[in-house]
């Protein structure tokens, strides 16, 4: 049970897109028609009223957890921090991309298995709603039971198929000593020794295939989503459509990003390229994207204040209405990942909502995620 709470007198997004002056009460954690009794009272004339961000994808919990290589922080102090990051910045649902890879250290099997049983016990205590996207690694055989497993849990996780091993052979290849020093840091290793693993690995190619079907059967009886990565061609975005992958994720070329479009898909593309105006990796710019209507969802990556500002960025630039901008951080993140009941401010949704101050440079006031008030100074709560 939560303590009711009603809106007063705010620009209420509806679920047509526009904004609406009228109150908004909230009982139970849900959205409902009439004030409750004794219900605490936020005053939100002229300002914004929201449905909760939904992050589909971030990692940004790493840096937490690890804040320097080779240190290694409580986890649930760092989850803790997380939370109220999220929560600070309008994210009430977010789903952590954990890698789940052959890689030595953090991004490793072991920490994964820690992470999911960790997040588990900690969940209850959590404001915002904390699940996972499983960043499956498909040179990475050995997790596969362990993805079975996690499969049956509940919240039951996403997961998506990365393949960076092949990257990572032909940067071997090249010589690049500097990328490879850098993963070799992150894994914890030494250089030699990366690479030494990397080109083990590497002999598992033609068992890659036959293990990719394996692992998006298990992900389809349980009624996981499953999302591609990085598709490049139109051919490859087919060939993971065919295995159930329905969610386009960082697509590299226009080309695989317009045929998801046709067949009705979602494409997810970074907030923080938005707001810096670009990829960090030369690739799509998701600006250009959302204006010729090659993404419909914007997910945090690495950046959890991106989301907030990159539907920012694209209303005062004029690419989206505002409606339009904020249902690529809420709505159809939400619609992607399966989850009915969020995303939009109606009856008997979730009660997952941002206030913003909008007379100039946004300014996010309160969040309320599952019923519940979560104030950060930005704004005072009245009773």
């Amino acid at each position: 049970m939560t303590t009711p709470i009603s809106l007063l007198g705010g620009m209420v997004l509806t679920a047509e897109g526009v904004l609406e002056t009228t109150d908004l009460h909230i009982a139970d954690g849900r959205i409902v028609e009439t004030p409750g009794a004794e219900a605490t009272v936020i005053e939100c004339g002229g300002q914004y009223v929201l449905p909760g961000i939904v992050d589909l994808h971030g990692d940004g919990f790493e840096l937490e957890i690890h804040p320097r290589p080779g240190v290694e922080m409580p986890f649930p102090i760092a989850l803790g921090s997380v939370d109220r990051q999220l929560l600070s910045h309008g994210i009430t649902t977010a789903f952590h991309g954990l890698t789940v890879s052959w890689e030595p250290g953090a991004r490793g099997l072991g920490p994964a298995r820690r992470f999911m049983g960790e997040l588990a016990t900690l969940r209850p205590r959590l404001m915002a709603d904390h699940r996972v996207q499983l960043r499956w690694e498909t040179f990475a055989h050995d997790a596969v039971d362990d993805i079975a497993r996690w499969l049956d849990e509940d919240p039951l996780p996403a997961i998506a198929f990365n393949d960076h091993t092949s990257s990572t052979l032909e940067t071997i290849q090249s010589g690049d000593s500097k990328s490879l020093e850098k993963w070799a840091q992150r894994a914890g290793v030494t250089l030699d020794r990366y690479i030494d693993c990397a080109v083990a690995v590497g002999h598992r190619a033609p068992d890659v295939a036959a293990k990719i079907q394996n692992v998006a059967a298990l992900a389809w009886q349980a009624g996981a989503v499953m999302l591609s990565h990085d598709d490049a061609t139109v051919s490859q975005r087919s060939a993971n459509r065919a295995l159930g992958m329905r969610v386009c994720e960082f697509p590299l070329a226009a080309e695989a990003a317009a045929n998801a479009v046709a067949r009705g898909e979602h494409i997810v593309m970074g907030a923080p390229n938005v707001i810096r105006g670009g990829s960090h990796k030369g690739h799509m710019s998701a600006e250009e994207a959302v204006g010729d209507g090659l993404c419909t969802v914007l997910a945090s990556d690495y950046y959890y204040p991106s989301l907030l500002h990159a539907a920012e960025r694209l209303v005062n630039r004029g690419v989206r209405s505002l409606g339009e901008a904020w249902s690529l951080i809420s709505a159809n993140p939400a619609d992607a990942m399966g989850l009915a009941d969020r995303g939009s401010i109606e009856i008997g949704c979730r009660a997952d909502i941002v206030v913003i101050d909008c007379a100039g440079p946004w300014r996010l006031l309160h969040t309320i995620a599952g019923g519940r008030i979560t104030c950060f100074g930005f704004g005072a709560c009245q009773a």
